[in-house]
């Protein structure tokens, strides 16, 4: 039984805690394992419910839910062999985002994944998942690297946004970034980017730039968080529900506004709930995509990429 439940999710919780007192029973009675099944029907009954009618705001809500799976958990279920790279050859490294060399099947790939902390201790080491500079910098040396080696480049994005305290100004957050963008733009390997949990802003533009965008069920992305929009527009960080309605940050609207290329389908209740069942979805869903976009010509990626960036936006050129 999680320890964690949300809002929405308090009728079952009153289930699951039924259900773990029956399972604790040391001697059941028949009445108890009868009891027991239809306890674990009506949940099922229930969660299916629940979660084919989440609204945006709630799909927001698991995207954030902490015992959802990060970047590590998914690389190390991919790649026991991964090896970490760390730093950016200019100031420091970054522990927000993790990066280095790995396989994915018998693929040899690189991971570029933002990284939140499980505990006080590792969200402060972890800032959070909110990449600094350094980590821009970090995440585009390996990501040239990759280009060297002829290795495709996997990007996990879980991030509530780049870092914005002073430092990071003063080295250059927004050169980074825009760096980054650009040379991506280019890169002669595949890029698919995976949205596994948050991706919002600049802080997760900056690593997903690519030639597939997948999106797990339970995701969103978009250009700023709903508080954020919800403090600007309403000047009340507490309608953060509408400013979700409005933002239409989820998989299904990124499909039908062209950004988002695959809606990778989650366990009942959301990846947290089957960690095993999630990350061999995913790991499918990526070899299938790497397939596909490994077959194209190298030369080929900078002009498909700005196809691809180009048809999202509209513009008129006037006399």
């Amino acid at each position: 039984m999680l320890k964690y439940y949300l809002d929405f999710e308090k009728p079952i919780k009153e289930l699951d805690t039924q259900i773990l007192e029956l399972e604790m029973e040391t001697t059941p009675s028949k009445t108890d394992s009868i009891l027991l099944e239809k306890l674990k029907a009506k949940r099922l009954i229930k969660m299916e419910k629940i979660y084919s009618k989440l609204s945006r705001w709630q799909r927001v809500q698991l995207a954030r839910h902490p015992k959802r799976p990060y970047s590590l958990d998914y690389i190390k279920y991919f790649s026991p062999e991964f090896i970490e790279l760390h730093g950016d050859r200019y100031f420091m490294d970054d522990p927000a985002v993790v990066t280095g060399i790995g396989k994915l099947g018998d693929k040899k790939v690189v991971y570029v994944g933002q990284q939140k902390g499980r505990n006080t201790k590792e969200n402060l080491y972890r800032n959070f998942g909110m990449m600094r500079p350094e980590g821009y910098r970090k995440a585009l040396r390996i990501m040239k690297l990759a280009e060297k080696f002829n290795l495709p480049i996997i990007t996990l994005i879980d991030t509530i946004g780049a870092y914005p305290g002073i430092g990071a100004e003063e080295r250059g957050q927004g050169e980074a970034i825009a760096r980054n963008l650009m040379e991506m733009s280019g890169l002669s390997v595949p890029i698919l980017s995976v949205v596994i949990g948050e991706g919002a802003s600049g802080g997760a533009l900056g690593i997903a730039v690519c030639d597939k965008m997948l999106m797990l069920e339970n995701t969103w992305f978009s250009v700023i968080s709903p508080e954020g929009c919800a403090s600007i527009l309403y000047h009340d960080a507490k309608k953060a529900e509408v400013a979700a309605e409005s933002l239409k940050p989820t998989p299904k609207d990124l499909v039908e506004l062209g950004i988002c290329d695959r809606i990778i389908k989650e366990p009942n209740g959301g990846a947290h709930r089957d960690f095993e069942a999630s990350a061999s979805e995913l790991k499918k869903v990526l070899l299938e995509e790497l397939d596909l976009v490994s077959n194209n010509d190298p030369s080929d990626f900078l002009e498909n990429r700005v196809r691809k960036y180009d048809k999202l936006g509209y513009y008129q050129e006037t006399a």
